[in-house]
């Protein structure tokens, strides 16, 4: 069997770095792999997966994709894990944030390929729901309240107009071990737990609700996605939403870590989302029904006090 290309689009973020462990660490793996990063390339990463390629690209220019051509090749399945996601950033920079979170110059790389029928995994939101009720479904109205949220919903719009080949994962906060090289930006649970574990009482939303999802859940996605396509290249138009089987505010996230760490709730105080100015818009409800996700893939995600337990165990006790 022919070796099989999978290019991971940025690679070095959270999900990027927990998608090349997986993929790396197959046995006998049938994948050739690369990622992209935009910045600083990690020197632990490039250590950590020898068998790799990594490649420098700016997807606001499309710089550096031809060298993704020379020396990779045409990839049989894209994950594009890059994204402007922070939303107070994409607010202050729509026109950056539009410009990262659509696709325009990766799709236009692929449609040069003489057979342009790579699949295309693309991580998009939750947040490209409005937040006014439980449990969005695909189908369901797109009203993001934010530029973050309208960006992905532009993205989606790109992806369906001009491929024919991908599979679009609305994606709720994902959550989980620290990776290999550790990521900038703070991750959900272990904040949790390092303002909890030092005694200090700390403000947590009760009236905003996620469906957090475990990383290693979206990793197993995305490699049923990848597995599907190879084995039976079958073209597919997906459109699905990824997060936990778990409605809970951030609350209720601070709550699970206390009980599981055995902390007093004494230290988390609930606040309503509206007390605090975050410089941008936030849905207050976009918890999602993932039916559609569990009946397609045969895959159901963790429950989320599993996940949080499982990514404490990862953490080490302190």
């Amino acid at each position: 069997m022919t070796r099989k290309r999978i290019l991971v689009v940025g690679g070095t973020g959270y999900l990027g770095q927990h998608l090349l462990q997986a993929y790396s660490g197959l046995p006998d793996s049938p994948y050739d792999l690369a990622f992209t990063y935009r910045s600083n390339l990690p020197r632990d990463l490039l250590d950590a997966f020898p068998g790799s390629l990594a490649f420098h690209v700016d997807l606001q220019t499309g710089g550096g994709l031809d060298a993704v051509s020379q020396a990779f090749g045409q990839p049989d399945v894209v994950v594009n894990c890059a994204a402007l996601s922070v939303p107070r950033a994409c607010e202050a920079d729509p026109a950056a944030t539009m410009s990262i979170n659509v696709p325009s110059t990766l799709l236009e790389w692929l449609s040069a390929f003489k057979e342009a029928n790579t699949l295309l995994i693309h991580l998009s939101t939750d947040q490209v729901y409005e937040g006014v009720k439980s449990f969005y479904k695909e189908d369901d109205e797109t009203i993001p309240v934010n530029v973050y949220g309208k960006s992905k919903v532009a993205a989606e719009q790109f992806i369906s107009k001009n491929w024919s080949n991908f599979a679009i994962l609305r994606s709720s906060i994902i959550f989980g071990p620290q990776t290999i090289s550790p990521v900038p930006k703070s991750l959900p649970i272990q904040w949790i737990d390092g303002v909890l574990s030092r005694g200090d009482k700390a403000e947590f939303f009760h009236d905003e609700f996620r469906c957090p999802v475990y990383v290693k859940d979206v990793v197993t996605i995305i490699q049923a996605l990848t597995s599907r396509w190879i084995s039976d290249g079958e073209r597919m138009q997906l459109l699905l939403n990824v997060g936990g089987p778990d409605r809970v505010s951030r609350a209720q996230m601070a709550e699970t870590v206390a009980h599981i760490r055995g902390y007093s709730t004494s230290l988390i105080k609930l606040v309503s989302a509206s007390s605090v100015d975050r410089g941008v818009r936030s849905p207050a409800d976009i918890s999602m029904d993932i039916t559609r996700l569990v009946q397609t893939l045969r895959i159901s995600p963790t429950p989320f006090k599993e996940g949080v337990r499982l990514t404490l165990e990862a953490e080490g006790s302190g």
